[in-house]
């Protein structure tokens, strides 16, 4: 019977009618200096267990004073360091219905993956939408529900850690993987078909800068925590001000045509080493959950028609 049950298997899997089972990721380490859509996770988290801290995507003091706090509860070693030990019990099952600051970690840690939610902690239809589109893709039990197997997926991909987190400018649903492979007409940059209004996130941490002028019209030059600098134009509307602090995941605003447009789109820019760089294959490892290259291993030709 055992045998005949895994001969079943075997043929369900390579009729396409089963997935095979993959090792989930590794839970990330994260500890004081850390930045990141992991360290935000881990402080609404963190406030879910009844620590009131700042969810500012910063492990700084207070954080770790509130980590070691956990750690005592739960008899775990008290160093501070949120690791494989400490999440599965840092992390809080959370379903559609529920609301409060597990299902704010949750969605802070979907964001990471480009799924654009509000941070409201609110289980509502839209995360719900997307928690199973995250399981659908990853291979998971679909059932829009957050537990600790979805928990140690959504931290373990898509960077997050100390280095920071990365975020597709557009909602991973709102574009096939296709367009964030597609060539730039004539100089290293990518240009995303999205129509008017559509939201616009940061694709890593860093300060941002209003620009408005004929060539970018409505925009933002964000100066990156890692080095790059990423210019996003043709807006309809700023979203956030000149000076503003932004991780990973952050609207800055919303699409549209201005400036020296053809027509409705987002067009990014990755700069690093001072020479403008191609962004596809950051967007594409990205949009696969996996962390993205430097920005200064980005190639600087290859991706123009």
């Amino acid at each position: 019977m055992v045998a005949v049950t895994a001969i079943c298997a075997t043929l369900l899997v390579s009729l396409g009618l089963a997935q095979p089972a993959t090792a989930a990721p590794a839970w990330p380490v994260i500890s004081n200096g850390s930045t990141g859509a992991d360290v935000g996770a881990a402080q609404y988290l963190l406030r879910s267990h009844g620590h009131d801290i700042a969810a500012d995507n910063q492990f700084g003091a207070a954080t770790e004073s509130a980590t070691v706090a956990f750690q005592k509860s739960k008899g775990y070693e008290a160093d501070g360091v949120i690791g494989v030990e400490t999440w599965p019990g840092l992390v809080v099952t959370v379903r559609e219905g529920e609301s409060g600051d597990a299902v704010a970690a949750a969605q802070t840690a979907l964001n990471k993956h480009g799924y654009g939610l509000a941070v409201d902690g609110q289980f509502g239809s839209g995360t719900a939408s997307a928690v199973t589109k995250f399981q659908n893709d990853n291979g998971l039990t679909a059932d829009g529900i957050v537990g600790p197997e979805t928990w140690q997926n959504l931290l373990g991909q898509g960077g997050g850690g100390g280095g920071g987190s990365y975020s597709l400018p557009i909602a991973r649903d709102a574009l096939s993987r296709d367009h964030y492979n597609a060539p730039h007409h004539d100089y290293p940059a990518l240009d995303l078909p999205v129509g008017t209004g559509t939201p616009v996130y940061a694709v890593h941490s860093g300060v941002a800068n209003q620009i408005n002028n004929d060539r970018c019209g409505i925009g933002y030059e964000v100066v990156g925590n890692d080095g790059a600098t990423y210019y996003y134009c043709h807006f309809s509307a700023h979203g956030v001000g000149s000076g503003a602090q932004v991780d990973a995941g952050t609207q800055l605003g919303l699409s549209g045509n201005t400036g020296n447009s053809t027509g409705p789109h987002l067009h990014l820019e990755v700069i690093a080493g001072g020479a403008n760089r191609c962004p596809q294959n950051a967007m594409l490892a990205i949009y696969d959950g996996n962390s993205p290259p430097a920005p200064g291993d980005l190639p600087t030709s290859g991706c123009i028609e």
